[in-house]
C-alpha cells in the first residue's frame, strides 16, 4: 500500500505524468492509471491520513480479498467439502443440494449446482490412469448394499449381495445375486 500512497502523491502533489510516475515507482503506466482510477472511484481524499492502515486503504480500492466483483451473487458451497461428502455411502449430489438449499433458500437451483460442481471437478488434476489389455485382468467386487430377493418356490425374502465382475478394456460384465459373501465363481483361463 506504500506504493499506492507514492503513486497518488507523485501524481496529485507533484503533477507528474503516469509514465514518469511509473518509472519512479517501477511499474507500468497502465498500472499507475488503474491505481489512480481506483483511488478516485473509492472516493478517497488526498492526503490519506497517516493513521489509515494498509488494510483500511486496500479494502475500498480492491474490495474484499478472495471475492471477484460482479461475479456470482449467490452463496457458493465449498466444492472440496462437496467432493469429500460424495465419497461417503448413500450421499448424492441431490442430497447435498437439498442441504445447501435448506441453508441458502435463494441459492443455485439443482441443475446449476451440478454444473458448477462438475466444472470445479473438471479442473482437478487426474490422479491415476491405468491401461488394461483386453482379457488381461478381471475386476471383481460387491456392488453397494444388499437387495431383497424373493425365492420363487418358497416366497421367502432374503437379502442378497450383488457380485460384479468386469473384464478390463472391454464392456463385458457379469453380475450375480448371492446370499454368501464369497460366491463360488469359476474363472476360465
Amino acid at each position: 500500500m506504500r506504493q499506492v500512497r507514492e503513486i497518488v502523491r507523485l501524481s496529485l502533489e507533484a503533477g507528474l505524468s503516469t509514465r514518469v510516475v511509473g518509472e519512479r515507482v517501477g511499474i507500468g503506466p497502465t498500472t499507475v492509471r488503474d491505481t489512480l482510477k481506483r483511488f478516485a472511484r473509492a472516493g478517497l481524499a488526498w492526503p490519506v491520513p497517516e493513521a489509515t492502515s494498509d488494510a483500511e486503504l486496500e479494502q475500498p480500492l480492491y474490495g474484499v480479498p478472495g471475492v471477484k466483483p460482479g461475479r456470482r451473487k449467490v452463496a457458493e458451497p465449498d466444492w472440496s467439502v462437496i467432493a469429500r461428502e460424495l465419497k461417503r455411502k448413500h450421499v448424492t449430489l441431490q442430497v447435498l443440494w437439498d442441504e445447501y438449499i435448506a441453508e441458502y433458500p435463494d441459492g443455485y437451483r439443482y441443475s446449476r449446482f451440478c454444473d458448477l460442481f462438475r466444472n470445479w471437478e473438471g479442473r482437478l488434476p487426474l490422479v491415476m490412469r491405468q491401461h488394461h489389455g483386453g482379457g488381461e485382468k478381471l475386476f471383481v467386487d460387491y456392488a453397494g448394499d444388499t437387495v431383497p430377493v424373493v425365492d420363487r418356490k418358497t416366497g421367502e425374502v432374503r437379502d442378497a449381495h450383488i457380485f460384479v465382475a468386469v473384464m478390463g478394456a472391454s464392456s463385458l460384465s457379469f453380475a450375480l445375486a448371492t446370499w454368501t459373501v464369497r460366491p463360488y465363481v469359476r474363472l476360465c483361463r
